[in-house]
């Protein structure tokens, strides 16, 4: 069966009013997540899909490693930064020293009462949604485990509904900028890293009290620039079987740009899609990058 032909409801399920992947989500998978016991020196990265996750799982380990390659170099970032919500790419976290380091996509409001007890610190990276549709809407068309839009206009729409999986954009950000005891979490967003990755990654690595020198700063800043964590095959899902993931046609890391919508959106989607922002995010009073 083709991409294109595979419907909603033999690839997603639905998990507190949230469309999740069924493949990767199972009931045992949302159970152990659901269950799991959170330590006070947990770090979790918080994000949308398509919002700079596999950036922050070559970040942080570089960071917490203070510069050593090792890591990043010999383990894929599924491993290295598993998944919490996702059977799939768990692998002994329990047996895992401290500082362990997750990466969940789930909204405030679906986190579980484990996290809410222990308040890990969680780094919450957030990305312009029109850029985030953009990379999207690429992603879905190269991978099997993903409703293929039919025509980006009846994706966006689906976007900014909610209906795309792990729900609404505005939602996702509105709930963890709401999120109580905020002393816990930073806040970053994509396009920070790109203005200024050096002092982003400084900033990362005093939240997570890692003193780290100049020299090495720049060390880890020049090595996850874009173009050189590209080509590192334990972070682009080149390792991931073509059956899943066709990278013939779109790379998994692309252009890792800010904009690109610009290349993408028509004139009438992007009136809609700001239209459809200034209503959502009317009362929202956080400064971001990109407004």
């Amino acid at each position: 069966m083709q991409v294109a032909d595979m419907a909603e409801e033999d690839l997603y399920i639905v998990y507190k009013g949230v469309h999740l992947i069924k493949q990767t989500h199972t009931p045992e998978s949302l159970k152990y997540y659901d269950e799991f016991s959170f330590r006070p020196e947990d770090i979790l990265i918080v994000t949308y899909p398509k919002s700079g996750t596999v950036w922050m799982q070559e970040i942080v380990p570089l960071i917490l490693s203070q510069g050593d390659p090792v890591v990043v170099d010999t383990v894929p970032n599924w491993s290295r930064v598993p998944w919490l919500e996702s059977r799939a790419f768990i692998h002994n976290l329990d047996q895992r020293p401290s500082p362990r380091v997750f990466t969940t996509h789930f909204q405030y409001n679906m986190m579980s009462t484990g996290f809410l007890k222990v308040k890990p610190r969680v780094i919450y990276v957030m990305r312009n949604p029109k850029d985030v549709f953009t990379s999207y809407s690429h992603f879905s068309r190269m991978t099997s485990y993903l409703v293929s839009p039919v025509t980006q206009t009846e994706f966006l729409h689906k976007f900014l509904d909610g209906k795309a999986i792990f729900g609404s954009w505005f939602n996702h950000v509105k709930g963890w900028l709401s999120a109580a005891e905020q002393q816990h979490i930073m806040y970053i967003s994509y396009e920070e890293m790109i203005l200024d990755l050096e002092a982003s990654v400084t900033r990362m690595a005093q939240f997570l009290d890692t003193p780290l020198d100049s020299e090495m700063i720049r060390k880890i800043t020049d090595r996850c620039v874009f173009k050189n964590m590209k080509k590192n095959k334990m972070s682009n899902y080149s390792l991931m079987p073509s059956k899943m993931m066709d990278q013939n046609g779109s790379e998994f890391l692309r252009k890792g740009i800010a904009g690109d919508w610009k290349n993408h959106l028509t004139a009438a989607e992007a009136e809609y899609f700001d239209e459809f922002y200034r209503k959502q995010m009317q009362d929202v009073k956080y400064t971001f990058v990109w407004d």
